[in-house]
């Protein structure tokens, strides 16, 4: 396992739902990113590579959508494996494609929907839910990744599934847009990241926000003891997203070019981050300009 000194950033990829919605031809479904796995295979293998090619060290399988939970909802339950399968191959296959030291991180996502925590189930189904996607990720996976964490006993759930894959375990929490130090459920970032540290989480992250809440939350997760980081998001807002809705309803912020976005995560890295990349909106442009960046200020960021 690398162990960082204080020069070294690791860099995550950028959101790959909304990279691939701009890649593909066919509308948007409410299964969003996970259906283009099934009929534009090799567009999900492009968009892993091109992350890789602009200095993504960490790659995420390509699972967000595909949880059991959203696939019931969907009249589409049988699918559960073949997607996992699917995602997986995706990603093995860009990193075998670049030749480079890349991770893949299995995704752990809300079961229910993005930015809704009034909705999540119970915490014996969460566990259960999790344990299932887990059990699916494990065998291609260097570590976990429970993101997009709108609700503190929904993060604790996916925490102890994954812990209990004995692999690593990351945690990215997604926050007020006008509140940095709170989540989208208006519990407290703080006692959440307790929480999930005390249940295995060996990182902690911040992502799907804002990057002006971002960096509010990066003051928060300093002083966590453990090693932490940010990827935001670049819409104005995800207020108009509702749970079985489609993201063509939301609208990406014109501040946010790959050199702006770059200033962000610096200026995160300044705060203590070591973990930085992009969610929804983020494409290979912002990951490559982030990475040059954070050369050009002496951070080292290829993996050791």
């Amino acid at each position: 396992m690398m162990h960082p000194n204080q020069n070294d950033v690791l860099i995550l990829d950028g959101g790959m739902g909304q990279e691939l919605r701009r890649r593909s031809s066919r509308p948007a479904s409410p299964l969003w990113s996970a259906q283009v796995m099934l009929d534009e295979p090799d567009l999900v293998v492009a968009a892993h590579r091109d992350f890789i090619e602009a200095g993504a060290q960490v790659i995420t399988a390509n699972t967000y959508s595909a949880t059991p939970q959203r696939l019931e909802r969907d009249g589409e339950p049988d699918l559960f494996g073949p997607l996992h399968a699917a995602a997986l191959d995706a990603a093995r296959q860009a990193r075998d494609d670049s030749g480079r030291d890349v991770r893949i991180a299995g995704c752990l996502p809300p079961l229910m929907a993005s930015y809704s925590p009034d909705i999540a189930p119970d915490d014996a189904t969460c566990l259960q839910a999790y344990r299932e996607m887990v059990a699916a990720q494990s065998g291609g996976v260097d570590l976990f990744l429970c993101e997009t964490m709108s609700l503190a006993r929904e993060a604790r759930a996916a925490t102890v599934a994954a812990a209990e894959s004995n692999l690593p375990v990351w945690v990215a929490f997604t926050v007020d847009d006008g509140d940095g130090t709170r989540l989208r459920s208006g519990e407290s970032l703080a006692e959440a990241a307790e929480q999930v540290v005390a249940a295995g989480a060996a990182r902690l992250l911040i992502n799907c926000s804002v990057p002006e809440a971002v960096t509010s939350a990066m003051d928060v997760l300093a002083r966590s003891g453990v090693p932490f980081g940010g990827y935001a998001n670049a819409f104005t807002s995800v207020e108009a997203l509702k749970p079985g809705g489609t993201v063509d309803v939301l609208e990406a912020r014109k501040d946010l070019d790959p050199a702006a976005y770059a200033e962000h995560a610096l200026g995160w890295v300044r705060q203590g981050a070591t973990i930085v990349g992009g969610c929804c909106e983020v494409g290979p442009a912002h990951i490559a300009a982030l990475t040059e960046k954070l050369t050009a200020e002496g951070y080292r960021t290829a993996v050791s």
